[in-house]
């Protein structure tokens, strides 16, 4: 099983800690960099947009025409030419509007695009304690959400912030050209129009954050609980109104945000509006009493106060701007916080690829069964321990599971820990559960670097030899084998994507599981569902297994491969990894002490040390814990004199009987009693020998 990076508290739903925070000095240079590709299209739709402010300026003043120089006049042509010239403009604009939203479309979805894929990339490179402690619907949520709200924030200053600015000077500058008595009285108002976003801008910055952090919540929520394993285990244990109850509490929590948030941007919007009406009144006040006394005409007038009304709205999304750039700034921001996070697990710059695959390079790929050169393993002193959440971390992606803040680190898993598996043999790794036996052969293909010592593959230390080298060297079937929602097929190629359809039976009928997969309607076609949860347990860790035979590495760590197997599938199994393994180094886990008992080696590991090492009768001999290991397992397996004598009839559906509870093991049924496995001597504890250590 994959170890925890250690303890952790639990927290209240509130999260105020997190969505508290303030965006980062610095977030608004960072942005630059992702808008800079879009720089020719940006150019365009300035221009575009600076072509829009003036025909917004031109219409007014061509009403101005019309009243002044055609309708008091009375020149019909005048009337009827400018109108049209005026119509002719409004086609443009239109047109214009139109080019703009699609050049803002193509910079936000191209923003978007390049987010995701850095964050997908950098996600991708982050070592497993990360995974282990990082919520997944919260982790997605940094990749739809905060990625959609920052472009559309983006696109929405490119499309109107600037157009805004530019529409504002041109009509400011157009009024004080016609009446500069009126514009000034209107000049006077216009300062009150950033009051609102000014007011509501810092409580809109929390609001967003935590918007988007209780979002990401939910989220979580439904992954956890729509997912094949949340669902069976809610059904299981009858638990639904309080799963419903916990549901409705977060979705409650994103209601009130939302409902606090629209009343924030109602109240923009009505200081706004009522700005807008205060300042016509004036306009239309003072412009009155002028054009009484002849001081302006009253095309003019009306021009002035087209202008003014083509003057609320760029106010309007003004007042928006800073809700807006603080939307952006906050997505943005919690993108980076993951973007920040480096790696734990980094390839050096001059890394080299692994012994045997350089040399299977050099042989032209491989020795004449197709096979690369095996490389030894070795460790070296090695001392290890799971990294904080601080250095793997986010608190805003654990949600209710912080870092506890009493624990600096965690404790050590392992000591010292030093041995040698032979190239092209079989080690295997026994043990307590919890000994530190899945962490060892996780510091096999790096999936964690050691804090002190070396693991070093054919020689050379594994921090020296490139990620791509290390992945196609080591091959991995753990006890929870993975597949995803696709075909077999895709699931069998994920290992090699170039193999051929013989390749693919070949490994299937090695792992024993060609027969299923051809009596399916679909064959290698069939979707396994998610996780796999179609096929069986046993028949889910053959094709695993297959996947693996297909992948053919070098170096071969099972980790329970076969913990879900019936007896008859796991003999089976047992005989296509003879095979399979013959000429690679492997290093095995199994609590059935049956499966690695014709190991090269065994490595009996317990508290974190290797404890005792050699082979099976050896271990047999020395009366150590890999002796008591065998006692427990044989004891547990050995048929009950009394039971014999008073069978228990069988009930459908009861559960898988414990030792002494059912009928003795038949054929395959238990582990076969190799040399040295049979009932150890009588003794004064009686045959069981001394209890079982801890």
């Amino acid at each position: 099983m994959i170890g925890g990076p250690g303890p952790v508290m639990i927290r209240g739903m509130g999260g105020e800690e997190v969505t508290r925070q303030r965006v980062r000095p610095g977030t608004f240079r960072r942005i630059l960099p992702y808008v800079r590709p879009y720089r020719g299209l940006a150019i365009l739709l300035l221009t575009i947009t600076v072509l829009g402010a003036g025909i917004t300026v031109a219409i007014p003043l061509l009403f101005k025409v019309i009243i002044d120089d055609g309708v008091i006049p009375r020149d019909t042509a005048v009337v009827v030419w400018v109108a049209a010239a005026a119509a002719v403009l409004a086609l443009v604009d239109a047109a214009g509007k139109l080019a703009a939203a699609r050049l803002s479309g193509r910079i936000g979805e191209g923003l978007i695009y390049d987010l995701r894929t850095e964050v997908f990339r950098h996600v991708q490179r982050q070592p497993l304690a990360f995974f282990t402690r990082a919520q997944t619907g919260a982790l997605v949520s940094r990749l739809n959400t905060d990625v959609i709200q920052a472009q559309q924030a983006v696109t929405s200053l490119l499309s109107m912030a600037v157009p805004s600015v530019l529409t504002l000077l041109l009509v400011l500058g157009t009024m004080f050209y016609l009446s500069w008595p009126i514009t000034l009285v209107a000049v006077l108002v216009l300062p009150l129009f950033l009051l609102p976003g000014r007011l509501v801008g810092r409580p809109l910055q929390r609001l967003t954050r935590e918007s988007m952090h209780q979002d990401a919540e939910m989220g979580s929520l439904m992954h956890e609980r729509f997912n094949v394993t949340g669902a069976l285990l809610a059904k299981l244990y009858g638990r639904p109104d309080e799963e419903a109850d916990l549901f409705a509490r977060r979705a409650a929590r994103v209601r009130d945000i939302g409902v606090v948030t629209s009343v924030y941007a109602e109240l923009m919007l009505i200081s706004v509006m009522l700005l807008a009406s205060l300042a016509t009144a004036l306009v239309y006040g003072l412009g009155g009493a002028l054009v009484i006394d002849g001081a302006v005409q009253i095309g003019t007038l009306v021009a002035m106060a087209t202008l003014l009304t083509r003057l609320f709205a760029p106010l309007n999304q003004l007042s928006s701007v800073q809700a807006d750039a603080m939307t952006a700034l906050v997505s943005f921001d919690r993108v980076f916080e993951v973007l920040d996070l480096k790696p734990l697990i980094a390839e050096r710059p001059d890394a080299r690829p692994v012994a045997a695959v350089r040399v299977a390079e050099a042989n032209g790929g491989g020795d004449a069964d197709g096979a690369v050169a095996a490389p030894d393993i070795r460790f070296e002193g090695v001392a290890f321990r799971y990294p904080s959440a601080a250095e793997v971390s986010l608190a805003s992606l654990e949600s209710i599971a912080l870092p506890s803040p009493e624990r600096g680190e965690n404790p050590p898993v392992l000591r010292d820990v030093t041995f040698t598996a032979p190239a092209g043999r079989m080690t295997a790794l026994v043990g307590p559960s919890g000994a530190g036996k899945t962490t060892i052969t996780h510091l096999v293909p790096r999936l964690y670097d050691v804090e002190a010592g070396t693991v070093r593959i054919g020689g050379d230390d594994v921090r020296e030899l490139t990620l791509d080298s290390l992945r196609e060297t080591v091959g991995m079937v753990t006890q929870d084998a993975h597949l995803y929602h696709d075909t077999l097929r895709a699931n069998l190629l994920y290992a090699r994507p170039d193999a051929t359809e013989d390749d693919m039976r070949e490994a299937c009928e090695a792992a024993r599981i060609w027969d299923v997969i051809a009596a399916l309607p679909e064959g290698l076609d069939t979707v396994v569902g998610e996780r796999g949860y179609r096929l069986s347990g046993g028949e889910k860790q053959r094709v695993a297994l297959a996947r693996l035979l297909l992948k053919a590495p070098p170096v071969v760590v099972l980790d329970e491969a076969t913990a879900h197997l019936d007896s008859e599938s796991e003999a089976q199994v047992q005989r296509a990894l003879r095979t399979a393994l013959r000429g690679r180094t492997s290093l095995v886990i199994a609590h059935r002490l049956s499966t690695i008992r014709e190991a090269d080696r065994i490595l009996v590991v317990d508290g974190g040390r290797i404890i005792e090492s050699g082979v099976h009768e050896e271990l047999l001999d020395a009366g150590g814990l890999y002796a008591e290991l065998c006692r427990t397992q044989f004891a547990a397996a050995r048929p009950d004199p009394e039971r014999d004598r008073l069978p228990e009839p069988a009930v459908a559906g009861a559960p898988h009987p414990g030792p002494g509870m059912g009928p003795p093991p038949g054929p395959g049924m238990g582990p076969p009693p190799g040399p040295g496995m049979g009932p150890p001597p009588m003794g004064p504890r009686g045959p069981m020998g001394p209890p079982p250590r801890g």
